[in-house]
């Protein structure tokens, strides 16, 4: 069953959000006070492409991946969504339906706003539209600058890109080397290609790379990045 509440560290993870946190201490409440939480295991179905927009949704731990499926039923990874972040909203906004599928990747936790309270929420805080307004033009920022990405940076500097922020967003650090950092979500090979619109074999050359100079190490549990200055010449030096 769901957990009526968010533990600690969740409720640590919602109030720390970069675009929640920059809302007033009123409507953050207001938010919370009619929000609810589900939990899912990993691999769990969280929403369909196609479904209703009933929920805004934030992820609390875990993470969401967002997928498609293609023509020829293969499904492709576009995003994960990472504890902080909220979503959902624009289907809510324009009526129409879901337009990808959402799993759980681990154990996840979701925090839940139904599109009535929203509204509600809405007609309450003027200061939701803008705040809003300012969520989606960062979304809109963010697409422009992966496809700009995909466009002209070679595979290895878009690699590093994308492990600097899995660092950043999950990122452990070493108990025994305070100059390594542990990525804490964990990706299959085929997962991390297809974020950045590459083959598994050409993202594999490019983490043994990586790994000779020093740069990460590979285990059988994830990555692990050694050297996070390199990280930064690589993509300083590409761009």
């Amino acid at each position: 069953m769901d957990d009526p509440i968010l533990t600690i560290d969740e409720r640590e993870a919602i109030n720390s959000g970069r675009w929640f946190s920059s809302l007033s201490p009123s409507l953050r409440h207001d938010i919370l006070r009619c929000a609810y939480v589900k939990r899912y295991k990993d691999g769990d179905l969280i929403a369909a492409r196609g479904d209703p927009p009933e929920e805004w949704i934030a992820c609390a731990r875990g993470a969401v991946r967002v997928s498609s499926t293609s023509i020829t039923g293969k499904q492709v990874t576009l995003t994960y969504v990472e504890p902080g972040i909220w979503f959902g909203d624009v289907a809510i906004f324009d009526g129409d339906r879901r337009t990808h599928d959402a799993y759980a990747h681990g154990d996840t936790t979701m925090l839940c706003v139904a599109r009535g309270d929203l509204r509600k929420i809405l007609g309450q805080h003027v200061e939701l539209y803008e705040a809003l307004l300012r969520l989606h033009a960062r979304r809109i920022r963010q697409l422009f600058g992966l496809v700009e990405d995909l466009n002209t940076l070679p595979l290895r500097s878009r690699l590093a890109k994308q492990l600097t922020h899995l660092v950043r967003s999950y990122g452990v650090p070493s108990l025994q080397d305070g100059q390594e950092v542990r990525i804490g979500l964990q990706l299959a090979q085929e997962e991390l290609a297809q974020l950045l619109g590459a083959s598994r074999q050409r993202v594999n050359q490019e983490l043994k790379a990586m790994e000779r100079d020093n740069v990460i190490r590979i285990e059988p549990g994830g990555l692990v990045v050694r050297n996070r200055e390199a990280l930064m010449r690589i993509i300083e030096t590409d761009n």
